[in-house]
């Protein structure tokens, strides 16, 4: 994969840590960062090696949200055909963290803001730091909620009450309180290093089994449960030829615990 110029890129084994580098912002995006990421979440998909993803935040915060002066400004110019364009493309960044089979962790420490917001709650995981104050913006510079997949997945995470009101308000939303209404899974002093265990953890198991349960969490919000349930018996029955589970079986029997390979 090609090292980026807008983030930092660091493999630690089959782990990648993507961290957003612009500390005395508070880490905000711009078009070229956001295009960046998109394009590296696409290239992902075929980053075998490539087990788990973290992405965190440098200098105490995780990310801003869309720079003021070099998005937001900018954007107040544009003709219709460029704001759609704008849109569509900060829409794929999540469809290509959607798409992409690693797991992805967010550690978020300090501002989790706007766009921010929208990277943690497209991660499949997400851990935070006390510090972590999470906050849907959008409405504060006269936008909607509906931005980037926010109002189909966020009430799925929370629940439709709790989202409406962060999209409504867009008020800040603590550590705590992201714990308590599902949005954070854990909250931790070490979130970083806690982020970085976890993904070592998955990327040490059954990595073609993670890819296919995140792809069915991704496809069964279409669809009925009888529909849902044909799904998973077919990517059951894949998986059961796979020699991850062979060896799984073969552990169990032997009592000792099983080496995943991915295969």
């Amino acid at each position: 994969m090609k090292n980026p110029k807008h983030f930092l890129w660091n493999v630690e084994g089959k782990v990648g840590v993507i961290t957003l580098n612009r500390p005395e912002r508070k880490n905000p995006l711009t078009f070229e960062s956001y295009a960046e990421l998109r394009d590296h979440f696409r290239a992902l998909q075929a980053a075998r090696p490539i087990k788990a993803i973290v992405i965190t935040g440098a200098g105490g915060n995780f990310c801003s949200g869309g720079d003021v002066h070099e998005i937001i400004g900018p954007l107040t110019r544009m003709a219709p055909p460029q704001l759609l364009e704008f849109t569509r493309m900060t829409g794929d960044l999540v469809k290509a963290m959607r798409h992409c089979p690693q797991p992805v962790i967010a550690a978020v420490e300090g501002a989790c803001a706007g766009a921010g917001a929208i990277l943690a709650m497209a991660s499949d995981l997400r851990y935070a730091a006390p510090s972590a104050k999470v906050a849907f913006l959008f409405v504060r510079v006269g936008l909607a909620g509906c931005d980037m997949g926010a109002c189909t997945m966020l009430p799925r995470i929370i629940g439709q009450g709790r989202a409406s009101e962060l999209l409504y308000t867009g008020r800040s939303m603590s550590a705590d309180e992201g714990l308590a209404s599902g949005f954070f899974n854990r909250v931790s002093d070490r979130v970083l290093d806690l982020s970085i265990e976890t993904a070592k953890e998955l990327a040490s198991g059954p990595t073609l089994a993670h890819a296919m349960t995140k792809s069915m969490l991704h496809q069964e919000w279409d669809v009925g449960i009888d529909e849902a349930i044909e799904m998973e018996a077919q990517a059951q029955a894949a998986l059961m030829q796979t020699k991850d589970f062979h060896r799984a079986y073969e552990a169990f029997a032997a009592k000792r615990k099983p080496a995943f390979e991915g295969d």
